[in-house]
């Protein structure tokens, strides 16, 4: 079943997806959209697949490991304490992983919570020339092919 990752991933391939940062060897690097935390990123397999059980041992090494690599990179270019990491694919039933930077300024109700809590609708939308620097220096940062 097509699902938005797909499309997404069919974008990127086509150099037409306004928030990918690049191609890593196991998927692309998006932003997110809100930016519900400054610089908050995705990682979309290339090819889709329905989730992480679907890859083969060495495939789900590497989209992991990589996974870390852009969570280096965004604690590198961001006063993040930390990154969550969430791959949950319930409305969109293929892999993807989300990777929020969490930060001590976030307001103290949310600040622990899950990022899903956070008030959505008011997260800025992705905006091509507020974030094309962070773009730029995470493409920088990242090993992309």
């Amino acid at each position: 079943m097509p699902t938005a990752i797909h499309q997404q991933v069919r974008d990127c391939q086509a150099g037409t997806f306004r928030r990918a940062v690049g191609k890593m060897q196991s998927g692309w690097v998006i932003l997110g959209d809100p930016q519900i935390v400054p610089g908050y990123c995705l990682l979309l397999p290339d090819p889709v697949v329905p989730h992480l059980n679907a890859l083969s041992r060495s495939e789900r090494e590497l989209f992991l490991y990589e996974m870390t690599v852009v969570g280096d990179a965004i604690l590198s270019l961001t006063d993040a304490l930390r990154i969550n990491y969430e791959m949950l694919g319930n409305i969109e039933p293929a892999l993807h992983a989300h990777l929020f930077p969490r930060y001590a300024s976030e307001a103290e109700e949310v600040r622990t919570a899950p990022i899903w809590l956070h008030d959505w609708s008011a997260a800025p939308a992705f905006c091509e020339d507020r974030d094309a620097a962070y773009m730029q220096a995470l493409r920088e940062k990242l090993p992309l092919l």
